[in-house]
Parts: structure tokens; C-alpha cells; sequence
């Protein structure tokens, strides 16, 4: 008997839905992939001071470099997706070409030739990354993240991508924090420890990347709803116009600025707690008992977030995130040096931040959506390339940050204490900036109204789009 073809579904607002349980973990393993990546890049200022030896300015330096690179790549790069062919089904054909050089170059950053010295050594550091970051990381990313975009129009949809978006990049974080100094020291806790590391770890990325790929490339998108073919896809703008369009929309410089402040702090999280642990608590295999109690946290947190997100709003949801994490950085600073408030401090700051993390797409989609009601065309490629500017540029700041404290603080990984001076540029890295970036992020939100807007932007889309196919 034939399987009868099933019926469509729509929100409560008339949208039509487009996604199944698969697509949603296809599409998580994706996010998980690529965020392996990004927390093994977390890493390597730890590696590149403690297990390799580079000068601690030096990493800084050879970090804003990359990162710069790959903020220009960003522009570029998006503006060639938007004028490639292929319909929507170009996002997934890029993560293809992309999954294998970038997965390989994950594993290679840790192959530093140190033996050569330090300028060759540092000079190998700066390739590298270029190459994983501004090259095939941007071509993957900037896919990626318009894949929220053609993959439905639902806002209810998008949300909910964006939840097992975020389980998929915070679970990659979890494995990365609780996995990485127990099995390379467990490996000899020198550098061919952490080369073996890394090609476990690009294998995984290349898995993870596949299994989305081979989903996407049989699903249904938004294109194939809507009556559009290849010969009637949006016509692509040209760089030097569609960058001004994006300045003159305020929720794009916002997302840009969100995405930037953001990731300054994610950098810096991300290798601080090795710093942490080894240096004040005394121990760096602490990391993994830390990353095993934030286990909990996540889980509740990632149960909650469609409810919260549901009941508070995507604005009130990031004012929550955000104030949040600005309170456990407070409580920190006035008690530093307590293991089991830091776990406590770690564990409510992981809960609270979840669902913001969850809204990253939404937001992107949001802005998306506002281009193409204001200028009757997306920018998809570009926008989603060019909000990777303030990803990619915070990170760079937040390693230029991070390594200026250590050096200030007299870093000296060879000491078997840290001396005053290191605890206090710890301390300024891990919690005083975290504590004024939160709360420069509540004050920058006054101004995102986006989400109160939407709805009438919607209904004035929809009735675009039938004018537009009673024409056709």
C-alpha cells in the first residue's frame, strides 16, 4: 500500500511548517561540528603558551591577526554565496566543498613546529588559523547560519532550530571543557598529546558535518513552498550596495555589536578556565570536574528554554541571560578563590545564559527578515557573513585581552605558584570583564524593538509573495 503523503501543518500563524525530528538533529549535528572547531580554537592560547612555549605576546598579536583576516573574509566571502546558482540548495552544496579541508585544519593547528623557532612557530600559528578561520570557516559558517533562513519561515520553527542549535554548541563546549586536559594528559601532556587530540577531534567534525549535509541536501526548503526556481531566484546585489543597506538597518548593527561583545567573552571563557584551575585552585585537571558539573545545569537549562523563550520574549530572554551572568561575575569577584562558589557561580551563569544562546539564528532571522521588507531583498549571504565580523573580531580582542593581562601579570608558565601579579590578571579576564560586558549587553538591548515589529512585517511579506505569484 502506498505511504499516503503527509498532511501539512502550519503555526498559529498560518505559517506554513517545514521541519521533522531528523531535521532538527541533522541540523544540530552541524552546530555541534562546527563548534567543535571553535572550542579546540578556545584552546590554543593555552596550547600555544603552556604545552608549546610561544612568547605570550606573540600569541596575541598572531590572534587579532587572524581574526581580522577573517572578519574582511566575511564580507567578501558572503557576497560570493549570494551570487553563486543553485537556489537555497547552494547553502548545503558549500558545507559539502568545505567539510573536509575544514575538519583537516582543525587537526593541523596543533602541529606548531616549535622545534624550528619561535618566528617559523608563530608564523605556522598565524596560517593556520587564517586558513581554518577566515577561509574554510567562513564558507562553512556563513551557510550555516542562512540555513535558518531557507530551511522555514516559521518563527515557532526557528526557535526551535535554534534550541538544538544551541544544545549542539554548548554540548561541544561540554565535551571540549570536560574532555581535553584529562585525555592529553592522559596522552603525556605534551604536544604530540595534543596532536592526537586534535585528529580525533577532526574526525568527529568531519561525522558531525556530514550527517547534516547528507539531510540537508534531500530536505524540502522554503524555495520549493513558495514557487520559486532556480531561473526566479532573488537577484543578488552587489557588495558595494548592499553593505551600506545593512548600515542603515539598526538591528543589524546591533546583532553585529551583540555577536562582537559576545564572542569577547566566549574567547576568553573558554581558555580561562584552564588558567583558573591551574593557577588558583591548583590543579588544570579541575576543568573536566567543572565542565561534569555543569552536565546538570545544561540539561535543565535547554528543558526550560522553549517555555522561557515562550513565556518572556526573545528581548527579555537575553535581559535575563545577560543580567544573570552579570550577578555570578559580581559574586566572583568579591570571592575569587573559593572552589565550590566558582563551581555554584559556573553552574547558575550555564542556566541562566542557555536560552540566550538559543536565540542567536532568531535574531539573525529577525534581521533578515527586516531586509527584505525594507529593501525587498534578504542579503542573506552577506548578512549572515558580515554578523560573523563581530564573532570573529571579538574573539581576536578577546585573545589580544586575555594574553595583555597575562603579560602584564609577569606570565610565567614555568613557575610552580602564581605569583600576585598572575592571579590578579586572571581574576581581571575571568571576572571583572565579564561583569561590565553583561552589563554593557543589557544597555545595548534598550534599542532592539525588532520583535514587537515582526508580526506586521510578516503579514506584509506574505501578501508580497501572492501578489507576486498572481502575477506570475
Amino acid at each position: 500500500m502506498a505511504r499516503q503523503k503527509a498532511e501539512t501543518r502550519y503555526d498559529s500563524q498560518g505559517v506554513e511548517l517545514m521541519m521533522r525530528k531528523r531535521d532538527y538533529m541533522a541540523d544540530m549535528a552541524g552546530m555541534f561540528g562546527m563548534n567543535l572547531v571553535a572550542n579546540l580554537i578556545g584552546q590554543l592560547t593555552y596550547f600555544y603558551t603552556d604545552k608549546v612555549g610561544l612568547a605570550v605576546g606573540g600569541v596575541g598579536i598572531v590572534m587579532l591577526i587572524a581574526k581580522i583576516v577573517d572578519a574582511v573574509t566575511d564580507l567578501w566571502f558572503g557576497n560570493v554565496i549570494d551570487h553563486s546558482k543553485g537556489g537555497n540548495k547552494k547553502y548545503y552544496r558549500w558545507i559539502l566543498r568545505m567539510m573536509f579541508p575544514y575538519s583537516l585544519l582543525a587537526a593541523l593547528l596543533f602541529c606548531v613546529p616549535i622545534q624550528a623557532g619561535q618566528v617559523p612557530a608563530l608564523i605556522y600559528a598565524c596560517v593556520t588559523n587564517i586558513l581554518l578561520s577566515a577561509v574554510c570557516g567562513t564558507l562553512m559558517g556563513t551557510p550555516m547560519s542562512a540555513v535558518m533562513v531557507v530551511r522555514t519561515n516559521s518563527q515557532r520553527e526557528r526557535e526551535s532550530m535554534g534550541v538544538f542549535r544551541a544544545v549542539g554548541a554548548y554540548g561541544s563546549g561540554m565535551i571540549t571543557a570536560i574532555l581535553t586536559i584529562p585525555i592529553t594528559n592522559m596522552l603525556g601532556g605534551n604536544q604530540n598529546a595534543w596532536i592526537k587530540y586534535g585528529f580525533i577531534m577532526a574526525l568527529v567534525v568531519l561525522l558531525m558535518l556530514s550527517i547534516c549535509y547528507m539531510n540537508g541536501r534531500k530536505a524540502r526548503l522554503v524555495e520549493e513552498t513558495t514557487q520559486v526556481n532556480a531561473e526566479d531566484e532573488e537577484e543578488a546585489i552587489p557588495l558595494k550596495e548592499s553593505i551600506p543597506m545593512l548600515f542603515r538597518n539598526k538591528y543589524w548593527i546591533i546583532l553585529v555589536l551583540f555577536n562582537l561583545i559576545t564572542q569577547i567573552t566566549n574567547s576568553i571563557t573558554s581558555a580561562s578556565g584552564n588558567y583558573y584551575c591551574k593557577w588558583i585552585f591548583g590543579d588544570d585537571n579541575l576543568v573536566a570536574l567543572a565542565g561534569s558539573m555543569g552536565f546538570f545545569a545544561t540539561i535543565l537549562g535547554f528543558v526550560l528554554s522553549k517555555p522561557v523563550i515562550a513565556k518572556l520574549g526573545v528581548r527579555k530572554t537575553i535581559d535575563v541571560g545577560v543580567l544573570g551572568a552579570a550577578v555570578t561575575a559580581a559574586v566572583r569577584c568579591f570571592v575569587p578563590a573559593n572552589f565550590q562558589l566558582y563551581l555554584a557561580m559556573g553552574l547558575i551563569g550555564s542556566f541562566v545564559q542557555i536560552p540566550l544562546m538559543c536565540l542567536y539564528g532568531v535574531l539573525l532571522a529577525m534581521v533578515i527578515d527586516y531586509n527584505e521588507y525594507t529593501y525587498h531583498n534578504k542579503l542573506v549571504g552577506v548578512s549572515s557573513g558580515a554578523i560573523g565580523i563581530g564573532t570573529k573580531i571579538g574573539a581576536g580582542i578577546g585573545s589580544v585581552i586575555l594574553t595583555a593581562c597575562l603579560k602584564l601579570g609577569g606570565y610565567d608558565p614555568d613557575l610552580a605558584v602564581a605569583t600576585t601579579s598572575m592571579r590578579y590578571a586572571i581574576y581581571a579576564f575571568s571576572n571583572y570583564l565579564p561583569l561590565i560586558i553583561n552589563l554593557g549587553l543589557f544597555v545595548l538591548f534598550r534599542f532592539f524593538d525588532l520583535e514587537e515589529k515582526l508580526p506586521a512585517i510578516h503579514a506584509e511579506l506574505a501578501e508580497r509573495r501572492s501578489k507576486k505569484d498572481t502575477n506570475q
